[in-house]
């Protein structure tokens, strides 16, 4: 894979509320149209999220690059479905632009399930088993013409190197206030890991808010916006920002995980814990607790042998 940079944009988000949702399903969909619209208690980045009576929801794009990825999981996600071993969405109908909202959208069947939560698991190491289990099976699928990191998924698959100017712009602002010698080395490292394997499925987002529980165990997996085909290295970043000890070394035995591909799922982690922390410091906050848990999670794990 050639490391090149890419320019990456900052979205101009314009993030909908449920009288947009009301009116677009009664516009296209009149037969839903007398369904409550009500907006759900956690709200994602990429896109607002209202359920649609008690079975069903509708996803809105918050900005034009979140919106490419409805097509491709219209596409894609009813051919990951049957090859998966816990329930993902599978998109029931396609709303388009109008002169309000300019991006197509969606509407999706309802799963039940609460986000995952150290709190609320039962086994963070059987937990982790499943996830691996989830990455293991979408990898195993046929990758053939599947989507190659993009701005539809914010380039995840693609090499680490595509984020560089913003992890080094992040240590910047950082300095003095984290151990950004110890963070840019492993960032380095990770720049430098090779992948010139074959391209697999990934899932790009692996959180705690896309991974759904029922009674404390995984039940499904959410949000494919960031889905693509290329190096799965994106998708190990969860080793870092919720897994500990046992469950992260059982996490990375079950994938069959090599060197070189955990330290760029590292990379991932760290870009993304940098980010982070520089945005409250420049917004004048202070540190915040989950990504700076996240930094020291992995410069601990630096620090130790192997």
């Amino acid at each position: 894979m050639n490391e090149t940079t890419v320019e990456v944009p900052l979205p101009d988000r314009k993030p909908a509320n449920a009288a947009v949702a009301r009116r677009l399903i009664a516009a296209q969909f009149p037969q839903w149209a007398g369904l409550e619209v009500r907006s759900v208690n956690s709200q994602g980045w990429d896109n607002r999220t209202f359920r649609l009576g008690d079975e069903m929801l509708v996803r809105l794009p918050t900005a034009k690059e979140y919106a490419l990825a409805v097509e491709k999981e219209h596409r894609w996600l009813p051919v990951l479905a049957p090859a998966v071993p816990f329930e993902i969405p599978v998109p029931l109908a396609k709303g388009v632009p109008d002169d309000e909202f300019r991006h197509p959208w969606s509407v999706y069947q309802w799963i039940e399930g609460e986000p995952a939560d150290g709190a609320v698991i039962n086994d963070m190491t059987a937990f982790a088993l499943d996830v691996a289990d989830f990455l293991k099976a979408l990898q195993r699928i046929d990758p053939t013409d599947g989507p190659e990191p993009g701005l539809h998924n914010w380039h995840r698959g693609g090499p680490l190197a595509t984020y560089d100017g913003w992890a080094r712009s992040s240590l910047e602002t950082l300095d003095g206030l984290v151990r950004t010698d110890a963070a840019e080395e492993i960032w380095e490292r990770a720049l430098k890991a090779p992948w010139d394997e074959r391209p697999v499925w990934f899932h790009g987002d692996v959180a705690s808010g896309n991974l759904l529980l029922k009674d404390g165990s995984l039940a499904a997996v959410i949000d494919f916006g960031t889905c693509g085909v290329g190096d799965p290295a994106c998708d190990l970043a969860i080793a870092w920002t919720m897994l500990t000890g046992t469950s992260r070394a059982a996490f990375r035995d079950r994938l069959g995980v090599d060197d070189a591909t955990w330290l760029r799922g590292q990379g991932w982690a760290l870009w993304k814990a940098l980010l982070v922390c520089a945005g409250a410091v420049n917004d004048g906050e202070g540190l915040p607790a989950e990504a700076s848990y996240v930094l020291e999670e992995i410069l601990a794990a630096n620090e130790q042998p192997g």
